[in-house]
């Protein structure tokens, strides 16, 4: 009994985030459906996509399905950017089929992040919205005296004032030509059309070029200066974080994500992990012509671009090795250098700091 669409649409000018779910197990997009995607138009770069019920399926159907559903949004929402999917099944059953459990930890972690970030970049959202509401108001202006001068001055009005509705399409493209306007800058034309039937072309006023000299003037300088300002605000507030709910628990103890993996091995064990390896790595070491019980830089490269990984992450790996910062490794640096290598190439994200736990035994006292 009333528009569903155009409520969402007026939530969508309003919200942070638009989720829109999906189950895997029943994919297609219904008319009703793809409707309320079109109607979220301009909003775009609030959408994020859920693929749930992910558990219900297996790996190879669940890869079927995820480009099936990548290449039906491709056709609904117009942007150059794919849109970000989440794969999961967001509900606290056990899963069906566990196979991809690490997958959908990690896409509900994923997930958790983004949510979790809204507060911090409000303000940059609502500065969006107003440049769009600038740029939609000055795309009224152009369409207002466009219809207005097409008017006669005296009689045939009404035939006039129909003809123009049903070719608004054209003066849409006409507008869009000769200003260089966006069509996503446009209004909805089947809206627009619908609301134009009851006013009177007459009293439409005349473009005023000092006013949109303003607004061109605002989207060009002031905006800009606006973003720096905020951008600054925001890195010296204190960091806001959605809490509570499904939040509370999932950062924290053994069932946080990546908790044991990767960096993580080995997080509660006396013995130091990279130990278990190092006889391994020492073999290697001492082919490597140490000096002092160290070797240098250039003779470590050698042995560990055989990884083939990329000198970024190599030089990170070195950053995190180096200990003692003295641009050379002992056994123990060079062990740790090799197991993040492994950490790597096994597909983990290395840490920014390294962790307490791989610290090796003779070097604790130094950081502390």
């Amino acid at each position: 009994g009333y528009d569903f669409a155009a409520v969402l649409e007026w939530f969508a000018e309003r919200v942070d985030r638009i989720i829109l779910l999906f189950d895997a197990h029943k994919l297609d997009i219904s008319d009703e459906f793809s409707e309320v995607i079109k109607a979220l138009k301009n909003h775009e770069d609030k959408m994020r996509v859920v693929l749930n019920k992910a558990d219900q399926i297996e790996t190879q159907q669940l890869m079927r399905v995820y480009g099936a559903l990548m290449w039906s949004l491709g056709k609904i929402v117009n942007t150059p950017e794919v849109i970000r999917v989440y794969i999961g099944s967001f509900w606290s059953h056990p899963l069906l089929i566990p196979d991809n459990r690490k997958l959908f930890e990690a896409e509900e972690q994923d997930l958790f992040r983004d949510i979790q970030s809204l507060p911090r970049n409000a303000a940059l959202r609502k500065l969006n919205d107003l440049i769009k509401r600038a740029r939609l108001a000055k795309v009224h202006a152009y369409i207002i005296s466009s219809l207005k001068k097409e008017m006669p001055s005296m009689f045939g009005k009404d035939n006039k004032k129909k003809e123009l509705v049903n070719n608004l399409g054209d003066i849409y493209a006409r507008i869009e030509r000769e200003h260089q306007i966006s069509p996503g800058d446009f209004p909805n034309l089947k809206k627009m059309q619908d609301q134009l039937q009851a006013q009177d072309f007459s009293k439409f006023q005349p473009l005023k070029s000092k006013l949109l000299e303003t607004v061109e003037d605002m989207l060009a300088n002031d905006i800009a200066q606006l973003m720096v300002l905020v951008r600054q605000e925001e890195s010296q507030r204190p960091t806001q974080m959605v809490k509570g709910g499904a939040f509370e628990g999932t950062l924290h103890g053994p069932f946080g994500h990546g908790y044991g993996e990767g960096a993580g091995e080995g997080i509660d064990d006396a013995e130091w992990v990279v130990a278990r390896d190092k006889p391994m790595y020492d073999e290697i070491f001492y082919t490597l012509s140490p000096v002092d019980g160290k070797i240098t830089g250039a003779n470590a490269k050698k042995e560990m671009v055989k990884s083939k990984l990329p000198n970024t992450v190599l030089g990170k790996i070195w950053k995190l090795a180096d200990i003692d910062k003295d641009g050379m490794l002992d056994d123990e640096e060079f062990a740790l250098a090799n197991h993040l290598i492994k950490v790597k190439l096994e597909g983990h994200e290395l840490p920014n700091e390294l962790p307490s736990h791989l610290l090796p035994p003779s070097k604790r006292k130094i950081t502390e």
